[in-house]
């Protein structure tokens, strides 16, 4: 472990961040946790990272060679902020970037698309992670479990459109070795697990695994951008529920091996994510569920 060299992980506490974190320590590498409270994570250097304040940005990037970059959450323009922390990660030194981006925004496109179009001009090294949708929507608090929780339903605007969801321990996998092998991906990847499910299939599982009925709830295009609505940004929401809409017509029914060719494993099932959400109670029971 070299502490000239360290690993930036933004995000280092969040869904996939805390994973690369693990993921980087377990391989013997200097990691530094970045996040805006500089939450102490073990085996790693604990930093305080805020994209919106710059002050707090030199100090995090000291001694870093490469970065795995989590884009702030709930911005519908994070290239505001991103680009210029990017362009003084080159100046102090920082060779590899990895950015966290999705499976339904291209270079160029809306949001983080814009900062994917702009990495290859500003790194020597880079890779962009284009996942689908995670697994982990489905656990914990995130508003689908949420919903499963309080209504026994999952709400989307999806219809029939079938999506390759993705186990965010994959992701994490993923980005470690385009962090730490060799020759950097020096493209963009787009992730998936090894099948395609609708919404309706989703529900079925969860249901089978948990002993609770859950179905798929079908609303239109303005009644999810309204129900996000409620609890972020009108913009970010349209921009969510749009996302559903491109899922009905097709755009995300597909699989790719990416997970398997960089890391030399097949992608975990949902089925296997459930069933391992449930043995950990983090996707509850007929008793009482704690998280779904």
């Amino acid at each position: 472990m070299n502490a000239a060299n360290a690993t930036l992980v933004i995000g280092a506490t969040g869904t996939t961040g805390r994973r690369v974190t693990a993921g980087l320590i377990a391989a013997g590498h200097h990691a530094k946790a970045a996040g805006r409270t500089a939450t102490p994570v073990t085996g790693a250097e604990a930093v305080r990272f805020d994209w919106n304040e710059p002050a707090t940005w030199d100090a995090a990037l000291e001694g870093v060679e490469r970065a795995y970059l989590v884009p702030p959450i709930g911005s519908s323009d994070p290239a505001a902020v991103m680009l210029p922390f990017l362009r003084r990660a080159r100046a102090s030194g920082v060779r590899r970037a990895v950015l966290l981006s999705s499976s339904a925004i291209p270079a160029g496109g809306p949001a983080v698309g814009q900062v994917h179009q702009a990495l290859p001009g500003l790194f020597e090294q880079w890779a962009v992670l284009r996942p689908s949708w995670f697994m982990q929507n489905f656990a914990a608090s995130a508003p689908h479990a949420r919903s499963i929780r309080d209504e026994g339903a999952i709400m989307s605007a999806s219809g029939e459109g079938r999506v390759g969801f993705i186990d965010a321990e994959d992701i994490a996998a993923v980005a470690v070795r385009a962090l730490t092998d060799t020759q950097a991906p020096d493209t963009d990847l787009i992730l998936t697990g090894p099948q395609t499910l609708s919404y309706g299939d989703v529900a079925a599982i969860i249901g089978e695994a948990t002993g609770r009925p859950v179905v798929h709830r079908q609303l239109t295009f303005e009644q999810l951008r309204d129900r996000w609505a409620a609890e972020i940004p009108m913009e970010f929401a349209t921009m969510l529920a749009d996302m559903d809409r491109a899922i009905a017509e097709g755009a995300e029914d597909r699989t790719t091996d990416t997970v398997e060719r960089l890391t030399g494993r097949p992608p975990g099932t949902f089925r296997a994510f459930v069933e391992r959400e449930v043995s950990f109670d983090r996707l509850g029971d007929t008793a009482g569920p704690a998280a779904l």
